[in-house]
């Protein structure tokens, strides 16, 4: 596939991405959040990246990594987006030297489920059930620069919807933000 190609299929693919993470985000109230998912990928640093290393099947930004040891556009993405743990990373007060990662707020662990859901339906297709986000969540799952309470969260979330269903996990997700928003509780 040519340049044109790849700047097509790239483009299709961040639009159906940008739309299923918006309609998850709605399905749980998080309406701001899924109206402004991502608009990073449509930046040029980003989405030059995903023209050159466009495969359809997996992101530009891991096959850049792959191919060269760095994605410059994978550090552009995850310094501007929180719903990625990777931006809630910063040194360890206590280790010099070390770095850690912070409790994310609790609407971008939400967010983040909602990207991991529609990131495993555009990459999977039709050959997507609700155990593939579960699946994508192994091998990052035990980071140390997730932080534990946010491991455990969406650890939670990914095990219902493999366990228990889309329905149920996006009712029990909404009601978990309605009320952490009202509780102000590490929202």
């Amino acid at each position: 596939m040519g340049y044109l190609g790849n700047a097509w299929g790239h483009f299709k693919t961040i639009n159906r991405h940008k739309w299923e993470v918006m309609k998850n985000c709605f399905r749980i109230g998080l309406y701001k959040q899924g109206l402004l998912h991502d608009l990073s990928k449509y930046s040029w640093t980003e989405f030059k990246t995903g023209i050159k290393y466009y495969r359809g099947y997996r992101s530009p930004n891991t096959v850049e990594r792959l191919e060269t040891g760095l994605s410059p556009a994978w550090l552009h993405h995850k310094g501007r987006n929180k719903h990625h743990f990777e931006y809630w990373v910063d040194y360890d007060l206590e280790k010099k030297g070390t770095m850690v990662g912070c409790r994310m707020p609790y609407r971008y662990v939400a967010e983040m489920f909602c990207d991991r859901v529609a990131a495993s339906k555009v990459y999977k297709g039709k050959d997507y059930d609700d155990s593939c986000p579960w699946e994508y969540f192994q091998p990052t799952k035990d980071s140390p620069l997730l932080h534990p309470v946010t491991r455990k969260e969406l650890t939670e979330l990914l095990l219902m919807l493999k366990d228990e269903g889309e329905e149920k996990t996006f009712r029990y997700l909404r009601s978990e933000v309605r009320r952490r928003r009202k509780a102000h509780d590490h929202f």
